[in-house]
């Protein structure tokens, strides 16, 4: 991913709760003849010296996994975007779009047996915290048929590209300025990119 040195974020810490908080990538590959790409749900795995795994399935119909071999993958991870209007500076300009988008690389490993049973198992025990369903809750027959239609795997992560587009290029008065219209439109991007902005001329000390 082409990122402008001025946008490019390295702080692994909020890296990994941007991954976390925004677990529906895009996976992508090439079967050989074309790009292919499925988006699913994942789930983000910490290590030791900042090692990451990702976890995740896609259904067995779905011949994009019959793709992977040795191959490099890419998982496209987007979080709050929006266009940016040329009316909010204090001067002529052009439109832009500011974004928050991660980049994820790494190799599949397809996973069987007991380990996608707990694969799966931790998957449906992040999202169903504190309510009484469960994997461990249904019938064995009935999740073993299930698993049959589901291909899971693993991914290392062999490198990240993490691009922030938050008007950093801007003196604080039209800084200031974008915030507050963006603040003014209250649909989710809009405020996800107001309140990111804000953050990140706090953490630069302007």
């Amino acid at each position: 991913m082409y990122i402008p040195k001025l946008y490019r974020k390295e702080d692994h810490k909020k890296i990994i709760g941007f991954l976390k908080q925004n677990n529906f990538p895009a996976l992508v590959s090439h079967d050989g003849e074309k790009l292919v790409a499925t988006h699913l749900p994942v789930e983000v795995i910490e290590g030791k010296e900042g090692t990451l795994t990702i976890l995740g399935h896609m259904s067995r119909a779905n011949p994009q996994w019959k793709s992977f071999g040795e191959q490099e993958v890419l998982l496209v991870f987007q979080g709050a975007h929006t266009y940016i209007s040329p009316r909010w500076y204090n001067h002529i300009n052009v439109p832009t779009w500011n974004y928050m988008m991660v980049h994820v690389y790494g190799k599949v490993c397809a996973v069987e047996g007991e380990k996608l049973y707990s694969l799966l198992s931790s998957l449906v025990g992040h999202h169903e915290a504190g309510t009484s369903y469960s994997l461990e809750g249904l019938p064995e027959d009935f999740v073993k048929k299930e698993m049959k239609g589901v291909f899971g795997f693993t991914l290392d992560v062999t490198r990240i590209d993490a691009s922030y587009k938050l008007s950093q290029n801007r003196n604080n008065e039209d800084h200031e300025n974008i915030v507050r219209e963006l603040e003014k439109r209250k649909d989710e991007n809009s405020l996800g990119v107001a309140k990111e902005m804000g953050k990140t001329r706090a953490d630069n000390g302007r």
